[in-house]
């Protein structure tokens, strides 16, 4: 899927950027749009990727590293190299299924918490490519949680915003010294 973005799958000593982590500002902000995708936004999508690839994750939001902009790296196979991770420009939910299940989420901001989550099984969305190319895809299972998960970034939601268990939630934010006010709990 990803041609024009060449990265190696393997963590770096010093990634190229910082992950914000839950508590911090930059987070709650929404993200904007790209108007042109040029060799600025590939360069950006690169050291994202090499972020994500370094911090063990299957997704990254570019608001995750401070920068507001939506812009969305993903690749559910990073142990694959035969598999080009996802980039995802301006992505917009197009079609979500009326199926709905919960499964454990975890995220690169909140590292060492892990929750259930409820979303969608099934979405389409829509996006531009790393060549500025229009797309469309259906996703499921792992991809779909993943492109949800990380376009709630875009608008300032962490997936503890979505977690239903609110003890639980706390109990475990604090085991791992995050604040459980830091979540903005979202009514299903």
């Amino acid at each position: 899927m990803t041609s024009q973005v060449i990265v190696k799958k393997q963590k770096l000593d010093n990634p190229p950027f910082k992950i914000h982590y839950l508590g911090d500002r930059v987070l709650r902000q929404s993200a904007k749009r790209i108007s042109r995708v040029d060799d600025d936004t590939r360069r950006l999508i690169r050291k994202m990727l090499q972020t994500m690839y370094s911090a063990d994750g299957i997704g990254l939001a570019a608001p995750q590293v401070g920068i507001q902009k939506q812009l969305i790296v993903i690749d559910c196979e990073p142990d694959n190299a035969a598999t080009p991770p996802l980039v995802l420009i301006n992505p917009t939910i197009k079609k979500l299924s009326k199926e709905i299940s919960p499964f454990q989420e975890g995220c690169l901001s909140i590292p060492g918490v892990y929750m259930d989550v409820t979303r969608p099984e099934v979405i389409e969305v829509s996006f531009k490519d790393e060549s500025g190319r229009p797309r469309t895809i259906r996703a499921t299972e792992l991809l779909s949680r993943a492109i949800q998960h990380e376009m709630d970034h875009l608008e300032g939601v962490l997936f503890v915003d979505r977690v239903e268990n609110q003890f639980a939630l706390t109990q475990e934010l604090t085991k791992h010294k995050f604040s459980p006010k830091a979540v903005n709990h979202i009514q299903s």
